[in-house]
């Protein structure tokens, strides 16, 4: 089995459809599959430039607990990236932008670390994608921004494998901790210093 890399946020439930939002503005400009409707919990609708589960029907998640997302997302061009680029393709676009493939996005409407929140969890579709997710301080920036931009609380990067996770960014700031460190040296005490959910 290849390594499954990727990065976890973690925001208020009444965030979700800004945080797709913003997760579509990521989107290649063109995209040769027709657009995705999407019915969040709460009765928010949205058109997405994304699949699920490879296919573009309307999706209704009023009474399911995760939405399954297939994306492809652009990122600004870092060594890492170009690296990447000459080894695997595409090339950078004139805007100085790369797409490097799927990345996969579950949205649990109740994280597993805390059911008053919601987790958006973007996982590299490849063991190569994996090792530049890991490398990639361009790729980090994307999903911490995104993480700012949704109003997210957490953004941790996930190496799938039971392992301790780093957090990236959290409550506004950017760090480098590990959970298992002197500061969260467990989840719980990591998901203490998150504010309410419902304020």
């Amino acid at each position: 089995m290849g390594l499954i890399y990727g990065y976890d946020i973690y925001l208020r439930p009444r965030n979700v459809a800004r945080a797709l939002a913003n997760l579509a503005e990521l989107a290649p400009p063109a995209r040769a599959v027709p657009p995705l409707e999407i019915t969040l919990p709460g009765g928010d609708r949205l058109v997405l430039p994304f699949t699920s589960h490879f296919k573009s029907e309307p999706v209704d998640c009023s009474t399911s607990s995760t939405l399954e997302l297939d994306t492809s997302l652009m990122f600004d061009v870092d060594d890492a990236l170009r690296e990447y680029a000459q080894m695997n393709g595409p090339e950078p676009e004139a805007d100085g932008r790369i797409q490097i493939g799927y990345i996969y996005a579950t949205i649990r409407f109740e994280s597993l670390l805390h059911p008053g929140y919601t987790s958006v969890e973007c996982w590299a579709a490849t063991s190569r994608m994996s090792r530049l997710f890991a490398r990639s301080a361009n790729i980090r920036k994307v999903f911490t921004d995104l993480t700012a931009d949704s109003g997210g609380v957490c953004c941790l990067f996930d190496t799938g494998d039971g392992a301790p996770e780093q957090v990236c960014w959290l409550n506004g700031e950017p760090t480098q901790e590990m959970v298992s460190s002197p500061r969260f040296p467990d989840w719980r005490a990591l998901v203490a210093t998150w504010s309410d959910p419902d304020k």
